[in-house]
């Protein structure tokens, strides 16, 4: 059997040790079986916070602050694929299962699930469980849900557009309600990921939702997680309060019964020295996306904390396959060694995050660990240039080919613009006229890169099931409207073979056979480069020092019921 090692919660800098009166970092091993078939070792360190206040135990009330690093596009739990969306729909919503700090899932609105044969899963739910607006939860509710995200332009809002999430339940085929508490998913084919993937996918209130419609509910949502929606618009900041009906959430995410927290506001703070001035501040109380270069500012301050772990959305520059000059693969390839990101990892992450050879993370289970990272090389990328017929004709310092400048704009959002701006400047030394723009609407953005009228992206891609179903025919899969296959190609590749091993691999039940369909899509994927393979930053979050039983969470998702305030 195959294993990957994920390292959990990464010590932080050196230098915060140096900073800080920190006590020495824990270490916890443990051994994980997911489904029975992938063994995923994980290490985790505990990082004392500066100053450690002593607590009798749990405390109830207070409103808590987050920072968020990218804007929210909706707060309807079928429409979106971003983290910050997540981070706060799953604080208003809950799914059948959901999944912990640490990568397990464990039965959330379920109580029970049993994989009666092949294609067929069965979910008992919880009795007495209510929406915010006090309908109870059934069956038709979970069947309702599911038939919005798999039926073709299910989503009637802002114009009719089938679900971005569909991808992430790709087998699923129909939903049975057998009696009030009992539900059924029939898959077209095995699917060893089913109970991963499950943990996407929200439970929305069918006679509330009917009532209003779409475009009401986008603006006043109910759910049945232990927030309930107050006000807020989705650019500026969201505001939630305690539902006090709440069923109690997982068993086994203690404490379970209704939140502690009176309630979270989630503020947009796109800006990185905005989120660490709120911060230190209190404007704010919990922080993401924290900057390295500020982590020894933020180590000096008695009332913070900070916490490091990897992350799983691996980071690269996509090209625009279809146009020149990236429809050339010397270009591409030239780019590869063109960048050094290691350099970039350094000097922009603080060294925090690891260099990704291909298309997948190093800690996905089915990573191919004899693929190795282009390695920057400027001599061999200035040669595949001139081989594609990219020289520096006229001597101004920049490559050209038929009187056309090598030129191009990288397209970034908020949250990546320091790594964009590090790329471009790499590319601009080597003659590259490579340039940097900022979008704050990614909802804009997005559908003109899937129709191939932008260059290049950077950006990242989830990875939080530790498996290519969800990844890799997002990113890889030539784009199929409608299936929710490329619906994260920004790229435009499209190989056909690639999509016939995708395909494949998503329902083969046989742990090896997956291995070897995965490795040769990956080796496929790195020889034609559609991208410029980056890295796995560490994902580094900040809060103040009252805040209790929380911690990185390497899906990204800030999980507020369990997490509490002290005085």
């Amino acid at each position: 059997m195959r294993t990957n090692r994920f390292v959990l919660f990464g010590a932080l800098l050196l230098l915060i040790a140096a900073l800080t009166a920190c006590t020495a970092p824990q270490t916890v091993k443990e051994t994980v079986v997911v489904k029975e078939t992938v063994v995923v070792e994980k290490e985790v360190k505990t990082i004392v916070e500066v100053t450690a206040t002593p607590v009798t135990g749990p405390q109830k009330g207070g409103t808590l602050a987050i920072g968020l690093a990218d804007e929210v596009v909706t707060l309807d739990p079928a429409d979106y694929r971003d983290r910050a969306t997540e981070t706060v729909i799953r604080n208003m919503f809950d799914g059948l299962v959901t999944r912990t700090t640490d990568g397990r899932v464990v039965l959330e609105l379920a109580k029970s699930a049993e994989l009666i044969d092949d294609t067929t899963w069965e979910f008992v739910l919880k009795q007495g469980v209510t929406f915010h607006n006090g309908e109870a939860l059934t069956a038709e509710d979970v069947k309702f849900t599911f038939d919005r995200i798999i039926s073709e332009n299910g989503i009637d809002y802002p114009e009719a557009h089938t679900s971005s999430r569909k991808g992430l339940i790709a087998p699923l085929e129909s939903v049975e309600v057998v009696d009030d508490y009992t539900v059924r998913f029939h898959l077209s084919a095995p699917w060893p990921v089913a109970m991963q993937m499950f943990v996407h996918q929200q439970i929305i209130p069918k006679d509330y939702f009917e009532e209003v419609g779409n475009e009401r509910f986008n603006k006043a949502p109910v759910g049945a997680g232990p927030f309930k929606f107050v006000k807020g618009s989705l650019g500026d900041q969201i505001v939630l309060e305690r539902f006090e009906n709440y069923y109690g959430g997982a068993d086994e995410l203690p404490p379970v019964g209704p939140a502690l927290l009176d309630g979270i506001v989630f503020k947009v703070l796109p800006e990185a020295s905005t989120r660490v001035a709120a911060l230190r501040s209190g404007e704010v109380n919990i922080i993401q996306a924290v900057p390295s270069h500020m982590i020894p500012v933020l180590a000096t301050d008695p009332n913070v904390q900070v916490v490091s772990g990897p992350s799983t959305q691996p980071t690269w520059m996509e090209m625009n396959v279809n146009k020149p000059p990236f429809d050339d693969i010397r270009v591409r390839q030239a780019m590869n060694y063109a960048v050094d990101a290691q350099t970039i990892l350094d000097t922009v992450l603080g060294g925090l995050g690891i260099i990704i050879p291909g298309p997948l993370s190093p800690y996905n289970n089915f990573a191919d660990n004899s693929l190795k990272p282009y390695g920057y090389d400027a001599d061999k990328a200035l040669a595949l240039l001139a081989e594609a017929g990219w020289t520096d004709s006229d001597g101004d310092g920049f490559l050209d080919k038929d009187g056309t400048k090598f030129s191009f704009v990288i397209d970034v959002r908020p949250s990546s613009k320091a790594i964009a701006e590090a790329v471009a400047g790499q590319l601009q030394d080597l003659g590259v006229d490579a340039s940097v723009r900022v979008w704050g609407d990614y909802s804009v953005l997005k559908p003109l890169m899937l129709e191939g009228e932008r260059m290049a992206y950077i950006g990242s891609w989830g990875d939080s099931a530790f498996d290519p179903v969800g990844h890799f025919e997002a990113k890889w899969h030539t784009r199929v409207e409608g299936t929710g296959n490329g619906r994260g190609n920004f790229s435009g590749y499209s190989n056909a073979r690639v999509d016939e091993l995708i395909e494949a691999g998503e329902v083969e039940p046989n742990v090896e056979k997956r291995h070897d369909i995965y490795d040769e899509a990956q080796q496929i994927v790195y020889n034609e480069v559609p991208a410029v393979f980056l890295f796995l930053p560490d994902i580094i979050e900040a809060s103040t020092t009252n805040v209790r039983n929380w911690n990185v969470s390497a899906d990204g998702r800030l999980n507020m019921h369990d997490v509490w305030l002290s005085d």
